[in-house]
């Protein structure tokens, strides 16, 4: 799924309304009906609804919602903020098609605004994504009183006072809804961290915009979700064996640390691979022989972590990081690996450190090696940004200078391509926020490259699987009971 910026949108609505054909006010009642059959399904009409608006199209969408409630059963009050004398043509049409059975209040100061009780749902039709800049004067009023309310708010489209597509100063007004009802495509504001508590839980609604032009044009942003996720699988076939699904080679662990060697061991086998060969520190003999039985182990000189590069001959790919440590002689085996590599690498935890600390590595780092930091380990790698739209961008730029692959871990886990595009991922859940879980990530996507998967495909594909388990994981156990084990168990596609 893709996601455009401002001007993109705007391009899309006028394409649509030129060559569907249609006129922008039966494009706005389409998006006014779609918003509605959300609603009903989420709220039943014994609640009472207030709907403010603007005057401009989000505004004009606003008045249309109301009105389709209200001929749903709902009791709906309609307050319009008096911040401007001007207003859009379609808000006109639109106001005038309430007829008089609901006739709006007129907010023109903060004494005119209403005591709501907290079963009312407040709609938030006040401004729409093409807001430039912060929002002042009486909006920045009623913003703030419905951040006050203990009413549920729900955005029409996308927060009033949010940037679609640039990021807000800290102390900007901005509507802090339970849910966004965006149309048609996911605004890429809404997969920021410092966005959350303006986007709420968001839900796409399809407003039927030209798919012709959302095919033709061009974006970097995209957006995971199951179709596209399963596109990407590849089907078994019947006389395939355990030689057609690649032979995976894990270089982990270390003293103290041998249950993130278990862990992504454990995931690539899950994840498929036909063969795997762990490569421990001799300390890790018997716990690998006992944890993972179906994988092979060879055992490094060191007793206490990984001092040589094992043979990698016959393996189709290689990770390396889980549990690594830091010693000096693993920081000279992991060289070697990078030298020696013919095949796709994946790296991650103490090995993405050592490369922080050892940057001339970068450089030797084969393309398209797939990194997955998490937030710390990549301000390690390409230092500190004042918010997380500058970080995307930074990881978009050492993607592209050495030739890598980004999974850049957290809510919506960006993978970013050397060629500058950026896929924000649909699943995963906070209760994956606990040691391990990228352990097997790990295991996840080294098993994919084994199995002759693209690089992008394993990332993409990896990272997508790897939440999609955990979202299964907390369905059974709950987010706070779930640990990175579950993750494993439940794998499966």
């Amino acid at each position: 799924m893709k996601i455009f910026n401002v001007e993109q949108i705007r391009a899309m609505d006028a394409y649509t309304i030129a060559h569907e054909p249609i006129t922008s006010l039966d494009l706005m009642e389409r998006a006014s009906l779609a918003f509605v059959r959300w609603f009903c399904n989420q709220y039943v009409n014994t609640r009472p609804i207030a709907v403010f608006c603007g005057k401009g199209n989000n505004g004009g969408d606003g008045l249309a919602i109301a009105r389709l409630l209200s001929a749903q059963g709902y009791d709906v009050q309609v307050f319009i903020v008096e911040y401007t004398l001007n207003a859009t043509d379609d808000f006109r049409q639109n106001l005038s098609r309430l007829g008089h059975h609901l006739t709006p209040r007129r907010i023109h100061s903060e004494n005119d605004l209403p005591q709501l009780p907290k079963q009312v749902v407040c709609i938030d039709a006040l401004l729409g994504s093409g807001l430039s800049r912060p929002v002042d004067g009486l909006l920045s009023i009623v913003i703030r009183y419905l951040n006050e309310l203990s009413c549920k708010v729900v955005s029409v489209d996308i927060a009033s006072g949010l940037y679609t597509d640039q990021p807000n100063d800290p102390g900007d007004v901005i509507v802090k809804p339970r849910y966004t009802v965006t149309f048609q495509l996911p605004k890429i504001a809404f997969l920021f961290p410092q966005n959350a508590e303006y986007a709420g839980e968001w839900h796409v609604v399809d407003i039927g915009l030209s798919s012709d032009y959302i095919d033709a044009t061009e974006t970097p942003y995209y957006f995971t979700d199951k179709p596209e996720a399963d596109r990407r699988i590849k089907p078994r076939q019947k006389f395939s064996h355990k030689g057609t699904f690649g032979h995976a080679v894990l270089i982990a662990g270390s003293y103290g640390k041998m249950g993130a060697a278990v862990l992504s061991g454990k995931a690539c086998l899950r994840a498929g691979v036909g063969l795997l060969t762990m490569h421990v520190p001799a300390c890790g003999y018997e716990i690998m022989q006992i944890s993972v039985p179906e994988a092979m182990t060879t055992v490094d000189e060191a007793e206490k972590h990984i001092s040589k590069t094992p043979d990698l001959s016959s393996a189709t790919a290689i990770g390396i990081g889980p549990g690594l440590g830091q010693d000096g002689a693993t920081v000279k085996a992991l060289e070697k690996v990078l030298e020696q590599a013919k095949v796709p690498v994946m790296i991650d935890a103490d090995a993405l450190n050592i490369l922080s600390a050892n940057r001339h590595l970068l450089y030797k780092l084969p393309a398209n090696t797939i990194l997955t930091p998490h937030p710390k380990e990549f301000q390690r790698l390409a230092g500190d940004s004042s918010n997380e739209y500058e970080r995307l961008e930074k990881a978009r730029a050492f993607a592209a200078k050495y030739k890598v692959i980004i999974c850049l871990k957290g809510a919506n886990t960006a993978v970013v391509l050397p060629n500058g595009e950026v896929h924000f991922n649909s699943t995963g859940n906070p209760g994956m926020a606990t040691g391990g879980t990228g352990d097997v990530l790990t295991g996840i996507i080294t098993s994919l490259l084994a199995q002759k998967y693209a690089p992008a495909d394993a990332a993409i594909l990896g990272v997508y699987q790897h939440g999609a388990a955990g979202d299964r994981a907390a369905e059974a156990r709950g987010q706070t009971a779930l640990i990175a084990s579950d993750v494993v168990e439940h794998l499966g596609w």
